[in-house]
């Protein structure tokens, strides 16, 4: 496959993102990797959905949530509905920059990795100066899952993650909302998939530009590490090379 070749299934969860959707949905689209984009609206109330409504790209396929059920219900959506033959989550608040493609796709081509962690902490790139105890935060969820999966990540709670489809259609996820982060990577680390992990650019958003994460989603993640890590323990498969 050459690696231009549109490969990726690019799904979009969102919710009251009418001030980015626009934005991202152009980036997403002006990849050469990008075979489709799936965009999953968690039940927007701010106009969301009728600009997602007027997209006319043959790419884009829009899935609408009755309700808010949360990023984990929306994934599960987007996953169910992907035909290419990588899979790739991009968040709706520009956080995340579809120019990183290359990065996340370079190990799936190889056929060295079936899974990819976009990392904010592990990189040479960009990276917007923010908040120093969601930084803490995130490392320590992320020491607590190592701990657990005894993979070796630098930033389990990363939204940039990527697939090989069989991948995806193999973890039957659970969690509805953002505990679906840890749920994900301890059952891909009690799959035996081969996990690889890139340095990514990162323009972290305020809580004035609408970022939605506080301390509650912390606490939900650590009760899902636990939860999912002692199941992928008990497994006893751990993450050896397929």
């Amino acid at each position: 496959m050459s690696e231009s070749e549109p490969c990726l299934s690019v799904v979009m969860p969102c919710f009251n993102e009418a001030a980015t959707i626009e934005s991202i949905v152009d980036r997403v689209l002006s990849s050469p990797h990008t075979a489709e984009l799936l965009i999953v609206d968690d039940g927007s109330t701010d106009g969301t959905r009728d600009l997602i409504g007027e997209i006319t790209d043959p790419r884009v396929r829009v899935f609408i949530q009755p309700a808010n059920r949360g990023k984990g219900a929306a994934l599960r959506r987007g996953f169910a509905e992907a035909t290419a033959e990588f899979v790739i989550v991009q968040d709706a608040d520009l956080e995340y920059d579809p120019a990183d493609y290359p990065l996340m796709l370079e190990p799936l081509l190889s056929g060295d990795a079936d899974v990819v962690y976009g990392s904010r902490f592990q990189s040479g790139r960009p990276r917007r100066v923010l908040y120093f105890w969601h930084s803490v935060g995130n490392r320590l969820l992320t020491l607590l899952s190592n701990m657990f999966t005894d993979l070796n990540l630098t930033d389990m709670e990363t939204c940039f993650k990527a697939f090989r489809r069989e991948v995806v259609l193999s973890l039957e996820l659970e969690e509805d909302r953002f505990g679906i982060e840890p749920e994900i990577t301890a059952k891909v680390a009690a799959g035996g998939w081969r996990v690889w992990e890139v340095g990514i650019s990162y323009s972290g958003r305020t809580y004035a530009d609408g970022k939605k994460i506080n301390w509650r989603d912390g606490v939900a993640a650590i009760k899902c590490i636990v939860k999912y890590g002692v199941r992928s323990r008990l497994t006893g498969r751990g993450n050896q090379p397929r």
